[in-house]
């Protein structure tokens, strides 16, 4: 799909009186995939990253792929991924988008997707709203963009740390593009996140473990309902 289409797509759907999407990310079992597909998760996420508790490989990932294929969109995440890492998981894999979640300039950006030839989407890591604006220079390159809270400092991982922000700072942004919302979201503050900033949709990994790469299949249960109720509640 290219840019200009799947921009429109997403914007239209985000402009429609749907509910908020739901991304489950870092599955690692079969059992927290088929609570996220029953819950109806719209995206699963699948990690690619070796520093991560949630990291797989790509045999694994292509058969918890193949449980989702048709019923949610797959996202492999990269961090800061070399051209033979990209080819490699889009040609054993075949995901519906990339995740990039390292520090991926626009430039590379553009490389990355040229050479995968897979929709993208860009994490910003947001303590401000200047953090936030970053998002202005991939716009144009990317399908969607996640803003998660920025890692604490010392910490190996550029998501997934349990870290929520301030999410006041990306509340303007919506009059800009849709985007995803990630950081520190449970089912407890997920309705709370989403009638603040109005994301496209939220995306969830350690709100829904009992430890770090341990998914909970009742905490993916409750945290889709709640994210999926958020405007009715509201």
């Amino acid at each position: 799909m290219a840019a200009s289409a799947a921009l429109t797509f997403i914007t239209s759907a985000w402009a429609s009186p749907m509910t908020t999407r739901v991304k489950i990310c870092g599955i690692k079992t079969g059992a927290a995939m088929t609570a996220a597909l029953d819950g109806d998760a719209e995206y699963v996420g699948l990690v690619f990253f070796p520093k991560s508790p949630r990291n797989v490989s790509i045999a694994e990932a292509r058969s918890l792929a193949e449980r989702a294929r048709g019923r949610a969109a797959i996202v492999a995440l990269l961090v800061d991924p070399t051209d033979a890492e990209v080819v490699a998981v889009t040609s054993g894999l075949a995901p519906d988008y990339l995740q990039l979640h390292g520090h991926e300039t626009p430039t590379r950006v553009r490389d990355i997707r040229n050479a995968g030839k897979t929709p993208i989407i860009k994490a910003i890591s947001v303590t401000t709203k200047d953090d936030a604006a970053c998002a202005m220079g991939y716009r144009e390159l990317v399908e969607m963009i996640l803003f998660d809270a920025k890692p604490p400092t010392g910490v190996s991982l550029p998501g997934g740390n349990g870290q929520s922000f301030d999410w006041m700072v990306v509340r303007e942004m919506r009059q800009q593009f849709p985007f995803m919302l990630s950081g520190g979201l449970t089912a407890d503050n997920v309705q709370t996140a989403i009638r603040i900033c109005h994301p496209m949709a939220v995306d969830v990994s350690s709100g829904v473990e009992t430890a770090p790469g341990v998914k909970d299949t009742g905490l993916i249960r409750a945290f889709i309902a709640a994210a999926k109720s958020a405007h009715r509640a509201g």
